[in-house]
């Protein structure tokens, strides 16, 4: 917190932009539960503890997981109820945030590009949108505030890989493994498309 602080009074920043912590594979945050604490809780708070100190707005990059993962299309105001540990880890960290009197959260439904996997789920459905049109939109998002999903069009993993050019096999989720990521993660993005219109 100290170094946070001194660079802080160094630079003296408009934002702060939090995009650092543990995210996959999601297993890790079953297997490393301490890490995935002190990296996305209470590292979290820690920059929440700074900027409050110095007046500076948050923008914390939290994740689509933080919703059930059951029945998709999860707008903002929908309840939250994550159903694995990496969820949980990211709503503790929104939950300092949301305690800022100016901030942003920012929740994520993004793909690592390169797509890093042989094979996608033919029966998972969510709103896949490659990380670097995400990094653009959280460029152009940066003077909102409250709560925005960010995400494209809803369709199966599988779809997403083939429809961006990757050479993947199509697979089924199985029943007793889809607690792992949830059965259907997609979100509603009314809300950004009411301040930029995405082009995917």
């Amino acid at each position: 917190l100290r170094k946070i602080e001194s660079f802080i009074k160094k630079n003296k920043p408009k934002y702060i932009l939090h995009l650092a912590g543990l995210s996959d594979p999601m297993a890790q945050h079953e297997k490393k539960k301490m890490e995935s604490i002190k990296k996305n809780i209470i590292g979290t708070a820690n920059l929440c503890l700074a900027a409050e100190k110095f007046k500076i707005k948050m923008i914390y990059t939290s994740t689509n997981f933080v919703y059930p993962g059951n029945n998709g299309n999860f707008s903002e105001e929908q309840p939250l109820l994550p159903f694995n540990n990496y969820g949980w880890s990211k709503l503790g960290g929104e939950c300092s945030v949301m305690m800022l009197k100016k901030f942003l959260i920012l929740r994520l439904c993004l793909a690592k590009t390169p797509f890093k996997h042989k094979f996608a789920f033919t029966n998972y459905i969510t709103s896949f949108l490659s990380d670097h049109l995400v990094a653009e939109i959280i460029l152009k998002l940066i003077d909102q505030k409250g709560i925005i999903n960010i995400g494209g069009k809803k369709q199966s993993s599988y779809n997403f890989a083939i429809n961006e050019g990757y050479k993947v096999i199509g697979k089924k989720l199985k029943k007793k493994n889809s607690y792992k990521i949830g059965k259907n993660t997609s979100i509603n993005t009314n809300k950004l498309n009411k301040i930029i219109k995405l082009k995917i």
